[in-house]
């Protein structure tokens, strides 16, 4: 039976709780992986994968586009009784405060950096904010089987392996299929 110490990386690249987004994405893009267990001090915490970046960046990207959409044309219907009784407001530029008044924050903010320089959502968010909790732990004397099951099951790409408490390797799919490809997983059963 192969065990994941057989397999498994054992000088794994971590990332820290603290780390922005872009931070870990540029660890990543160095190192040629694709997550990495998360470390708070000497505790792993959770695991981060380009995926949950990706993920995440869509997914606010997608909310700052919505909330900033433009009501469709045709939707302003006229000054309001209210906006006509106000000395202040001009019946012209209440189209204007009909249009921005579900304005969101990243166009508030848009409108707060003139030179269009944009704060950037990758340096903005923290790696704590999107990693995966709880862990998937195994030890290095599991067989390889069972990490491919949990993976599979769990729908995930790696598995921390933990001795003692202590981070000793990491085991990703693609160290399972290196592992059959190379015939080392058939010939241990």
């Amino acid at each position: 039976m192969l065990r994941l110490a057989n397999i498994m990386t054992k000088n794994v690249v971590t990332a820290a709780a603290e780390m922005t987004l872009r931070e870990a994405a540029e660890l990543f893009a160095s190192h040629h992986i694709s997550g990495a267990p998360v470390v708070c001090g000497t505790k792993i915490v959770g695991v981060v994968s380009a995926a949950d970046i990706l993920a995440f960046a869509a997914s606010e990207r997608a909310s700052d586009d919505a909330a900033a959409a433009e009501p469709a044309l045709g939707s302003w219907m006229g000054p309001t009784a209210e906006d006509e009784m106000s000395p202040d407001v001009i019946p012209s530029a209440s189209y204007f405060n009909q249009l921005w008044s579900n304005a969101s924050d990243a166009v508030s903010s848009r409108l707060d950096h003139p030179d269009g320089t944009e704060p950037d959502l990758l340096d903005e968010h923290t790696v704590d904010e999107i990693m995966s909790r709880p862990l998937v732990v195994l030890a290095p004397t599991d067989d390889v089987l069972r990490a491919a099951t949990i993976m599979e099951e769990k729908s995930i790409h790696r598995v921390i392996v933990v001795d003692d408490g202590e981070l000793v390797g990491i085991v990703s799919t693609l160290d399972i299929v290196r592992a059959v490809a190379e015939r080392t997983l058939a010939t241990r059963f």
